[in-house]
């Protein structure tokens, strides 16, 4: 048995780095059953083109879909398409729920004649403690600094379609992975990565490249937890009057007091995430959320439950074999 990386997953199919080499994979039944989750840059125990045990992860994001990762880049593009700090701001709080590293990487500088970005850029994240970069990968601006950030470290790059994640990486790979323009008419990328994959640049210094997205939505936490992806929100928490407060138009609450010290794209979007939360929250009290386990515990012991379905089946066979024996005997 072997241990390697999933560093590709295409179809029904992984793909393990194992001592340099690769290997496709299939899952074994058993992990189907389990509905085990898999993830690019899992480790796996694996043994004969087939994959048995996927082992613990020190990290993960569900979208994109990777583990066990030291930081996310987060690119954006400085025009085409404009940027969106609406979407900024969602990028960066998902990396803040997982509890990953983050860096903002602004792209396609070459194409910005307004120094205005730059400085509203610098004025908002960086007081809030994270690197900012800003890049070319058309006239190699930046590059090096790019190169340095993810020097030793697993990267995911993530980003809307079109902000340039393949030309970055082609800049530090040498690779030649397939770009796309924008569009002139919908200001939208096009696809050109598929899927997520883990790419080599030296021994210590990979990146997982993955494919653009924009509609992430804060549907999966509580109202009242979204301040805490808002750190500039979050420290004026416990001054508020209420411990619920949603910092919007409640009574005493301390984050209203202050808000000219928060910025107001960041307000905006901590407003839109509140609205989703309230929707998962409503949608929650509504319909539930129980499941039956699928397994029982006896005498300490973990066994698969038998359907319902399967057990008033039982229930009937076991039924017509005691009216049989009563009617064998009866005519016996």
């Amino acid at each position: 048995m072997s241990i390697g990386q999933i560093y590709k997953i295409h179809s029904d199919f992984y793909y393990v780095n194992y001592d340099g080499k690769s290997y496709e994979c299939k899952l074994r039944e058993v992990l189907k059953k389990t509905k085990q989750s898999v993830y690019v840059g899992d480790f796996a125990e694996f043994e004969n083109g087939a994959i048995s045990k996927i082992l613990d992860r020190t990290n993960y994001i569900p979208r994109p879909s990777v583990s066990n990762v030291d930081q996310i880049i987060i690119i954006s593009a400085v025009k085409e398409p404009e940027l969106s700090f609406s979407q900024l701001n969602r990028y960066i709080s998902f990396a803040k729920y997982y509890d990953i590293s983050a860096v903002l990487c602004f792209n396609k500088n070459d194409l910005s004649f307004d120094d205005k970005i730059i400085e509203k850029v610098f004025s908002i994240y960086e007081p809030l403690g994270y690197d900012i970069l800003f890049t070319s990968a058309l006239e190699k601006l930046g590059i090096e600094e790019f190169r340095e950030v993810l020097q030793g470290k697993t990267s995911v790059l993530c980003g809307s379609s079109g902000v340039g994640k393949s030309s970055l990486i082609n800049s530090v790979s040498g690779l030649n992975l397939r770009t796309k323009e924008v569009s002139d008419k919908t200001q939208r990328g096009t696809h050109t990565t598929r899927h997520c994959e883990i790419i080599t640049i030296d021994n210590n210094t990979r990146i997982v490249d993955t494919p653009g997205f924009s509609n992430l939505k804060f549907d999966f936490i509580l109202p009242h937890d979204v301040d805490k992806l808002f750190p500039e929100i979050n420290k004026y928490r416990k001054e508020c009057k209420f411990q619920d407060c949603l910092h919007i138009n409640e009574h005493g609450c301390a984050v209203k007091e202050h808000i000219d010290e928060v910025d107001e794209t960041r307000y905006k979007s901590y407003l839109e995430f509140v609205a989703e939360a309230k929707e998962y929250k409503e949608k929650v009290k509504n319909q539930g959320t129980k499941t039956e386990s699928a397994h029982k515990k006896y005498n300490n012991e973990t066994a698969v439950k038998i359907s319902s379905r399967k057990r008033q089946s039982a229930r009937n066979t076991q039924k017509q074999r005691i009216y049989k024996d009563l009617e064998d005997e009866r005519i016996d």
